[in-house]
C-alpha cells in the first residue's frame, strides 16, 4: 500500500502557517483587518445623512449624493436637511415618507447641541443613544472614534509604504554597489537623519494647512533611515553569495539582479519591522494631533480627543475611550509584529538544515 507523499510547501508557506499558528498575533491580525474594512464602509454605517429618502413617492439618496438643502423635503430651515428630524417628524404623523438612517446616525464633525436632552453644556456623559458620550463641542466620541481610526491606519500604512520604498532603494544602491556610492550616502544619511523632525513639521504647519498627504509625505521623508541601514546591511551580505556570482556571469544586468535575485532575498527584516513602524507612524500622528500640529480642525483625530481628555480629566469617557482605543489599537499591532518576527526568524527554517 503506497503511502501519498505530501507536496512540498515553500518557505514562505511554512512562514505563514507558523503565523497563523501563534493565535495571538493570528487574531490580532484579523480583528485589525475586519475594523479598518468596516472603518472604511463608516460613511454608510455611521452619518447623519439618511441612506435613502422617500419623498412624495420619489427616491434620495443622500450618503451617496451628498448635500442636499432642507427645502427638497419640506423643512422649514435654512442649509441641510436634518434627516433624523425628518425621520422624527414624518413618523409622528404617519405619512407614507419614510426615511432610512445608517446604524448610527451620527456624523463625526455635527454639534449635537440642539438635539433633545443634550440641550445642557457639553461634553456629555455616555447613553443609549450616543454610546460614548459628546466632547467638548457636542460631537459624538464613538463617531469620531471610528473615523479617527481609519484616519490613523490609513496614515500609517502612507507613512510605512512611502518610507519603505524610499528607505529600500537608497539602502539597495549603497549595498550594492559599496566604494564611493556607500561612503557619499552614508555622510548623506547621516546629515540628513540630523534635521529637526519637529522644528520641520512646526514651520511647514505655519506655511500650509497640513493634510493626511503632506504628514504622511513629511514623516515619510524622515523615517527612511532606519529602514535604509537594513537593506544595507542584507544587500552587502546577499551580494556575497555564489547565485549572486551566478547571476553577474552569465550577463545579468544590475536592475536584474537586485530585484531579481538579492531584494527577495533581503525582506525579512523588512517585514519584520513594518508592525512596529506602523506603530511608530500612529503614534507620530496622535503627538501631533495633542500639540496641535497635525490635522486641521474638526477632523476627527484620536490625538484632539486625547488633549479633550486633559483638559476635561474629570469626565471619564474622554479619557477612558480614547485612550482605550488607542491603546488596544497599538497593542494588537504590536502582537501582530511579534507573530511576524517569530514566523520569519531564519534560526526555525533555514535552508542549512
Amino acid at each position: 500500500m503506497s503511502v501519498k507523499q505530501e507536496k512540498p510547501q515553500s518557505v514562505f508557506q511554512r512562514r505563514w502557517r507558523r503565523f497563523k499558528s501563534m493565535k495571538r498575533g493570528w487574531y490580532s491580525f484579523v480583528a485589525l483587518i475586519v475594523f479598518y474594512l468596516i472603518s472604511l464602509a463608516s460613511p454608510l454605517l455611521i452619518n447623519n445623512r439618511a441612506l435613502v429618502v422617500s419623498y412624495e413617492d420619489e427616491l434620495y439618496f443622500p450618503a451617496i449624493s451628498g448635500y442636499r438643502p432642507a427645502t427638497d423635503f419640506g423643512q422649514r430651515a435654512i442649509g441641510e436637511a436634518n434627516y433624523r428630524q425628518l425621520q422624527r417628524d414624518w413618523q409622528d404623523a404617519e405619512t407614507e415618507n419614510w426615511v432610512l438612517m445608517p446604524l448610527y446616525p451620527f456624523h463625526p464633525n455635527e454639534s449635537l447641541l440642539l438635539e433633545p436632552g443634550l440641550e445642557d453644556r457639553p461634553p456629555h456623559p455616555p447613553s443609549s443613544t450616543h454610546w460614548m458620550g459628546t466632547d467638548n463641542r457636542g460631537r459624538d466620541v464613538f463617531a469620531r472614534l471610528v473615523y479617527g481610526f481609519r484616519i490613523s491606519i490609513t496614515f500609517g500604512l502612507g507613512v510605512v509604504a512611502l518610507s519603505y520604498v524610499i528607505g529600500m532603494l537608497v539602502g539597495q544602491a549603497l549595498g550594492y554597489f559599496g566604494g564611493r556610492v556607500d561612503i557619499y550616502g552614508q555622510r548623506f544619511v547621516e546629515i540628513w537623519s540630523g534635521l529637526p523632525f519637529l522644528y520641520t513639521v512646526i514651520i511647514i504647519s505655519s506655511i500650509v494647512t497640513p493634510s493626511v498627504t503632506i504628514l504622511v509625505l513629511i514623516l515619510a521623508v524622515f523615517r527612511w533611515m532606519g529602514i535604509s541601514f537594513y537593506m544595507r546591511g542584507e544587500f552587502y551580505r546577499e551580494k556575497s553569495r555564489d547565485y549572486v556570482a551566478a547571476a553577474i556571469a552569465q550577463g545579468d544586468s544590475h536592475a536584474s539582479i537586485i530585484f531579481r535575485h538579492i531584494l527577495p532575498n533581503s525582506l525579512t527584516p523588512i517585514i519584520s519591522f513594518a508592525p512596529f513602524a506602523l506603530v511608530a507612524a500612529i503614534s507620530s500622528l496622535v503627538s501631533l494631533d495633542f500639540l496641535g500640529f497635525g490635522l486641521p480642525a474638526p477632523t476627527p483625530s484620536w490625538g484632539e480627543l486625547v488633549g479633550q481628555g486633559l483638559e476635561n480629566i474629570t469626565k471619564w469617557h474622554l479619557v477612558v475611550f480614547p485612550l482605550g482605543a488607542l491603546f488596544v489599537t497599538l497593542m494588537m499591532v504590536v502582537f501582530i509584529g511579534e507573530a511576524i518576527r517569530e514566523a520569519f526568524d531564519p534560526k526555525v527554517f533555514s535552508r542549512l538544515r
